[in-house]
């Protein structure tokens, strides 16, 4: 089986600090990565990796918990990485008023600039977004124009996706779909979000999935995620990473 974990943070060296080593074990185990930038150094790191190791690709952007330090010079960094044929998206960006890191008005001005920056260079989004749908797809929606989004580690509402499902969007799934209250997400990739839209990704090193809730994520777990995705389609893990591989590979353009 392959699979892709569309979203992970293994340029986190404080949590990864042998990283060379769990990308080459990944590969072993037939699991590519995307490795999430949250600001420039982040993002370079990310880009460095992937340059340097097969089966893995990186996206850049600056998240919106750290927008207080977002200024609009870094967006040519951001540019120059996505002509680079492994940079497969900008992200994650978005909103967040689950924590007050950056107030409302610096992330929406970073998230402005670099939806302006994605439509222009025709690039996908990866989303990330905590108790501010409601906000995120009145932004969205108001717009002529829109990048693919990728709605990392949805946790709206059946209106919210069904929402969104207008636009060109994914869903990624994560470790809260193995967790005992996540029902409401369970029955939301059963019966709202068609197949052909869902990708899995781990947040590593956050996030993890039953029975490594509470200790350090990693990517290694991705297939405990789709054990779970599994038992909700009704169908055997093997077709599980079929599909949301495929979906992973025509969602980033991915070539494998």
């Amino acid at each position: 089986m392959r699979w892709i974990d569309t979203h992970c943070h293994l340029n986190d060296v404080k949590a990864f600090p042998n990283v060379d080593d769990d990308l080459r074990e990944l590969a072993d185990l037939g699991i590519g990565t995307i490795i999430i930038g949250v600001d420039p150094e982040s993002s370079r790191r990310a880009v460095e990796l992937a340059d340097h190791h097969d089966l893995v690709w990186a996206v850049v952007g600056r998240h919106p918990n750290y927008a207080a330090n977002f200024h609009s010079s870094e967006l040519q960094s951001y540019s120059e990485w996505l002509s680079h044929p492994k940079v497969v998206a900008l992200g994650e960006i978005g909103l967040d008023w689950h924590w007050d890191f950056a107030t409302p008005e610096q992330q929406y001005s970073a998230l402005r600039q670099q939806l302006a920056l994605a439509i222009d260079l025709d690039v996908p989004i990866v989303i990330h977004c905590r108790e501010a749908y409601d906000d995120l797809i009145e932004e969205l929606s108001g717009r002529e124009r829109r990048p693919r989004c990728v709605f990392h580690c949805f946790a709206g509402s059946a209106s919210h996706a069904q929402t969104v499902l207008l636009w060109d969007s994914w869903f990624g799934v994560d470790g809260p779909v193995t967790y005992p209250k996540s029902s409401e997400l369970r029955q939301l990739i059963g019966t709202v979000v068609p197949r052909d839209r869902l990708v899995l990704e781990t947040d590593s090193p956050y996030l993890s999935p039953i029975p490594y809730r509470g200790k350090p994520n990693h990517p290694r777990f991705l297939p405990l995620i789709g054990d779970e995705v599994a038992r909700t389609w009704q169908v055997d893990l093997e077709e599980v990473a079929r599909v949301t591989t495929q979906n992973a590979v025509e969602c980033f353009g991915i070539t494998l």
